[in-house]
Parts: C-alpha cells; structure tokens; sequence
C-alpha cells in the first residue's frame, strides 16, 4: 500500500502497487466502488502482469481519505488523480477504467499532457443521466439532495444496491458518494464523450454486449475510439466475465490505432 497528498490538507489517495517494466498501468475503479477488490484477478493475469500496475482508490473511495471539504466534481477527483500519479512518478501511463473511473480518467488524459498514453475504459458513463430515485447507480444517488442523503436517503441507496456493491459501497464517505454521484450523473462540459473523441491517444470502449452499442458508438468510432462488445457479462465486465475482460484488454492495450487525421 502506497500513498500520495492531493490536497491542501493531506488528504492522500492510496493505492496498491504491483512491480514490473514500464510503461505503468493505472487501474481506476467505478462509483462506490475500490480498486484492489474490483481488478486484482485482471492485473495479476499472465496476459496483463508484468507491468508496474498501481490498483488506485481515488479519494473518498476505498482506503483513501473521505474529506468533507472536497467536492469530488470529475475534474476535482480527475487533478487529485494526476497529482497522486506524478508523486508516484507515473507518465504515459496505461489507464484501465471503470464506470465513473472511466469518465473521471477521460479528464487528466485531457488536461494533464504526457499523463496518460493509452485509455480503456470499462462501460463508462460518457453524457450526463437525469436523476430518478428508483435508479441504481449514480441517478438514483443523485435524486436526494446531500443532506436528505445523509440523514437516511442511503440507506434505501443500499437497500437497492444489493450485497455486493454495498461490500465496497460502504467504505466510501457519504458525502463523497453523493457528490461524486451528483457531478457524474451532471457529466463534464464540454461532455466525456466529446473529450473522450479529441483525445490523440489510442481509446477502446468496453461494454456489455447484452446491452448493445452506447449511445453515440458511430461518433465514437469515426474519432478512432475502438467500440468492443464483451459477452456473457453486465456492467461490472471484469468480474462477470473475468477471462474475456482480459482478453479484451490485452489486446485494446497492444493494438496500435490509427488516429484521425485532424489537420484538415
């Protein structure tokens, strides 16, 4: 376990950290949820090992401090991201990216030159969601304003969420759950889904192939970003479907993808 201050108050994101060749690879996992529990079983494949690879908790999250004093906005949870990688050395690193990681990981790989040098992301939110009270996932956590969710909304959040997300659910900080949920379900502006297509780095999409293309998939692929459909699997590909998520991202790491040419 390793650590770096993000903030003013040394509030630290931790990670847990695998020795290996560079280039470094950056696992970033979903709303709610924590890194070593979520990417253990991939990182630590023959097909994905053998890479420095750091299993990062971003802050509120997991074993990383839960400030009250943050507001856990994309790009607020995107500069303390960055700022954790550069004190742990980390350039052009490989980031693998879950849900809300995904589109957290879309905002250094923008704004941070030299960051990030190859991005998979794993059914990630791209555009905002209305909230609904019924939703599960970040809508559903956003339709309670904070302090209706901190005086009890939660519980029915967990309620809903079942055992196993609430197994990491849990150790988020509350207000680091509803605001993290309240600014992706408000997405970025420009959107990530319109970051995500001007970025210059290879990009795959993970999703579930039950679920059909997201939403934009033609824009997405016409602006280089590999769209891959994964079988027998939901929203949490990595533990679903273990064997083709490594698979998947084994090869959306060796790949090489031609870039759009944008000079014209």
């Amino acid at each position: 376990m390793r650590s770096a201050p993000v903030t003013a108050g040394d509030d630290r994101i931790r990670w847990v950290e695998l020795p290996g060749r560079e280039p470094t690879r950056v696992y970033v996992h979903g709303l709610g949820a924590t890194s070593p529990a979520y990417f253990t079983r991939a990182a630590a494949d023959p097909r994905l090992a053998g890479h420095r690879s750091l299993l990062i908790d971003l802050l509120g999250h997991g074993h990383s401090d839960r400030p009250t004093d943050f507001d856990y906005s994309l790009e607020s949870h995107a500069d303390a991201l960055a700022t954790a990688l550069r004190y742990a050395g980390v350039g052009d690193a490989e980031v693998i990216a879950h849900g809300m990681g995904g589109s957290v990981a879309i905002v250094p790989a923008a704004r941070h030159a030299g960051l990030v040098s190859r991005l998979v992301l794993i059914d990630s939110d791209l555009a905002p969601v209305t909230p609904d009270a019924a939703a599960i996932g970040s809508g559903g956590i956003a339709a309670y304003g904070e302090r209706e969710f901190l005086d009890g909304g939660w519980e029915a959040v967990r309620d809903r969420a079942g055992a196993h997300w609430w197994a990491t659910m849990r150790l988020t900080g509350r207000e680091a759950l509803h605001r993290s949920a309240t600014h992706l379900a408000r997405g970025t502006s420009p959107t990530m889904r319109e970051l995500l297509m001007r970025l210059e780095v290879p990009r795959t999409y993970l999703f579930p192939a039950v679920d059909g293309p997201p939403s934009g998939a033609e824009a997405l692929a016409g602006s280089g970003v590999r769209v891959v459909p994964v079988p027998d699997c939901g929203h949490n590909i990595m533990l679903d479907n273990p064997e083709a998520f490594v698979r998947a991202t084994a090869e959306a790491l060796a790949v090489t993808v031609p870039q759009p040419d944008r000079t014209g």
